[in-house]
């Protein structure tokens, strides 16, 4: 399985206009080669650099989504969740609530993980999980796994 954006490359920096610091949109994900039996996705975007890249304490979630219909190829950039793929549920970011919140890392350059994975069920409806509930409903039925890693640091401390 791939995870690709046409926003940033694989390990490049992210644009300003998908963090805090500009228009704090969602970028544009798209994959391939799901596998055979998929029968839902789910996409966690998350930093493991938290607060300090030197001195990490937290990875902190950007963004959950799961129940990604297997036939869905793609999320435009800055999707608005009326327009999620029919069925996707959202869960929460470390902002206490649904859908993207972009990097703002407080200092350093920070990783952001876009991680897709390919379940071989359809989870029940988890309301607005954490991602640590996620990932216990996610186990043992993982068939792939694809990461799409960005960075950023704010213009402010560049």
């Amino acid at each position: 399985m791939k995870l690709t954006s046409t926003t940033f490359t694989h390990e490049g920096a992210i644009p300003t206009p998908y963090t805090c610091e500009g228009r704090d949109i969602s970028p544009q994900l798209a994959w391939s080669d799901v596998p055979a039996g998929t029968r839902s996705l789910v996409l966690i975007v998350d930093d493991p650099d938290a607060p300090d890249p030197a001195a990490p304490k937290m990875t902190w979630v950007h963004w959950l989504l799961y129940n990604i219909p297997p036939t869905t190829c793609e999320l435009p950039e800055a999707i608005a969740p009326a327009n999620l793929p029919p069925g996707t549920g959202e869960g929460l970011n470390d902002w206490q609530r649904t859908g993207y919140g972009g990097p703002c890392p407080p200092i350093g350059v920070h990783r952001y993980f876009h991680k897709l994975y390919a379940l071989d069920t359809v989870l029940p409806d988890l309301g607005q999980p954490t991602k640590a509930a996620l990932e216990a409903a996610m186990a043992g039925h993982v068939l792939a796994q694809a990461v799409l890693m960005g960075t950023y640091i704010k213009l402010q401390n560049r």
